[in-house]
């Protein structure tokens, strides 16, 4: 009996999701041909100057670059990937892809570089009336390899949101 009511329940949200996918243009927040640019900090802690670009519906490119020159403890990333919609809402696009940086990370008398790889999931968020402004929220995880080979998790809060505006 257990099992019957799993199987509904999943036949059920099977169905559900079905219903999501197949109604998603109702609602679409369309992004296609658009320039986005702004900030994000998903490399190295550091606040870079992102862009996205949406060559059409389903997929954009992202890049960005961060710089940090303080004494004794300079950062520097330059990254690169792309974002395939999964979900579109009203005024929210759910996302996944990939990003590739390079790094540099130097302190006293001990100069890194090296490379970071992210697989990550996010939603950008549009208010109501605000339809070319964007906060970003990230997460997932990443490998970055300088010096040593460390894999760590990604995740932004309300305070470290990424901000797009969108051309």
């Amino acid at each position: 009996m257990f099992r019957r009511g799993m199987l509904f329940s999943v036949l059920g949200l099977m169905a559900g999701v079905a219903t999501l996918l197949l109604s998603q243009d109702v609602l679409a927040k369309d992004l296609t041909s658009r320039l986005g640019v702004g900030i994000k900090s998903n490399s190295l802690d550091i606040p870079a100057l992102a862009v996205v670009y949406y060559p059409n519906a389903d997929f954009g490119i992202t890049g960005g670059l961060g710089i940090d020159t303080q004494k004794d403890a300079s950062r520097l990333t330059a990254n690169g990937g792309f974002r395939r919609i999964l979900f579109r809402e009203e005024h929210m696009n759910f996302y996944f892809g990939g990003q590739a940086a390079i790094v540099n990370y130097e302190t006293v008398g001990n100069k890194q570089s090296g490379f970071e790889l992210n697989a990550v999931f996010g939603a950008e968020f549009f208010f109501t009336g605000l339809d070319s402004l964007a906060f970003t929220f990230e997460g997932g995880a990443g490998v970055t390899s300088m010096k040593d080979v460390r894999f760590h998790t990604i995740a932004d809060h309300p305070f470290k949101a990424g901000i797009i505006f969108y051309f």
